[in-house]
């Protein structure tokens, strides 16, 4: 498939496609006339890379773990550095739960005071 089929399977614009070439995270095979053409895996490889993005690791990191999600190559110091991310992980969703649950207190609290006519703070 090419660059813009594949950006609209993955909702993925074709500038990040480019950069993610550029950083060694996405292969294509390039036509006579020069056109990227990517084989039916590059869609879950895209939405893979696009997790780990939005879980917060660097390219670098995600470079590094492809091999291990590709073909099951991995070192002890790989899997190391991958449990130390999931641990990261694993604290930011405990963060954002009690941001959430936070938030939604003030949303009741809010729209309580709003029917009965209080303000949210006290004057």
């Amino acid at each position: 498939m090419r660059i813009g089929e594949l950006a609209t399977r993955t909702g993925v614009s074709v500038r990040a496609l480019r950069y993610y070439e550029e950083q060694d995270l996405l292969d294509s095979e390039r036509s006579p006339s020069g056109q990227r053409h990517y084989p039916e895996s590059a869609v879950d490889r895209v939405r893979l890379i696009q997790q780990l993005y939005a879980a917060g690791l660097p390219s670098k990191s995600i470079l590094d773990l492809l091999p291990c999600v590709v073909n099951g190559e991995a070192t002890p110091e790989l899997l190391d550095r991958l449990s130390v991310e999931r641990d990261r992980i694993d604290r930011q969703i405990g963060d954002l739960v009690s941001t959430r649950d936070r938030l939604d207190t003030v949303i009741s609290t809010a729209t309580a005071n709003w029917r009965t006519g209080q303000h949210c703070r006290p004057q």
